[in-house]
């Protein structure tokens, strides 16, 4: 028992640590990145990011981008996920397994690729190739979310509001939907803090005109290094936890 527990504390000492110094560092009053403790505390690095266009710039593009694939992927994976689960066809298993393949293949693999796609199809626009990744590794969360909450729902509730009247339409806004909305809504709260997230693909498809905050981080870590990245990288923390706070509540 006492190894078990011991285990769980340095696990999540080990995950925690590296986001605790960071937000401790990002509130340093050094005007430079010194050793660990900061002496004092400031708002100076939160200041700096606020007042750094490229980081707003990549916030800006982050949110629209984020916004519109959670949309996109949570309308698309709704769909697929009552296709799937409500009717039998050859090859179904197959195309689960399709749907769910962008988990399983890592992020520099999928933003490459598609980088030599629209390459070869004739499209240069990054905002468009961002989209376009960002929509094909949010889907997956959808459509799991979205089955894992249409696996209670009796199919009956359906027929029977069906027989009493009711169209497809209406039969699933007046019942599927309400019974199903918890793994809707997870799965677009999933995809839009995923897309706000991504690197990995997003490197490959950036253009100068459309860089995401992520990405800006990463560029300005190779130039000028400071503790501004800091505090970005505590704002993109605390929208994930309040994300998960809203998922919480809904």
């Amino acid at each position: 028992y006492v190894l078990v527990i011991s285990t769980i504390v340095l696990t999540v000492i080990f995950l925690l640590a590296p986001l605790g110094m960071a937000a401790l560092m990002s509130f340093d009053s050094r005007t430079f990145l010194g050793p660990f403790p900061p002496p004092s505390l400031s708002l100076d690095w939160y200041g700096k990011f606020f007042s750094n266009e490229f980081y707003l710039a990549g916030l800006k593009t982050s949110l629209i981008l984020a916004v519109t694939a959670a949309s996109i992927s949570t309308v698309s994976g709704v769909a697929a996920a009552i296709v799937l689960d409500r009717y039998s066809f050859p090859g179904k298993d197959a195309l689960l397994a399709f749907f769910l393949s962008p988990l399983m293949v890592p992020g520099v693999v999928i933003g490459f690729s598609l980088l030599l796609f629209f390459s070869l199809i004739g499209v240069f626009d990054g905002f468009a190739r961002l989209l376009g990744g960002h929509i094909i590794i949010t889907l997956p969360y959808t459509i799991r979310t979205t089955l894992a909450g249409l696996v209670g729902i009796n199919r009956s509730f359906t027929e029977a509001a069906l027989s009493l009247g009711a169209n497809e339409r209406q039969a699933f806004w007046e019942v599927t939907f309400p019974l199903g909305k918890t793994g809707m809504v997870a799965g677009a709260v999933f995809a839009f803090a995923f897309s706000m997230d991504d690197v990995a693909a997003s490197i490959f498809l950036t253009d100068p005109t459309s860089v995401t905050l992520p990405v800006a981080m990463v560029s300005m870590m190779r130039t000028t290094f400071d503790l501004s990245i800091a505090a970005g990288s505590v704002m993109l923390v605390v929208l994930t936890v309040l994300l998960i706070l809203v998922l919480d509540r809904m």
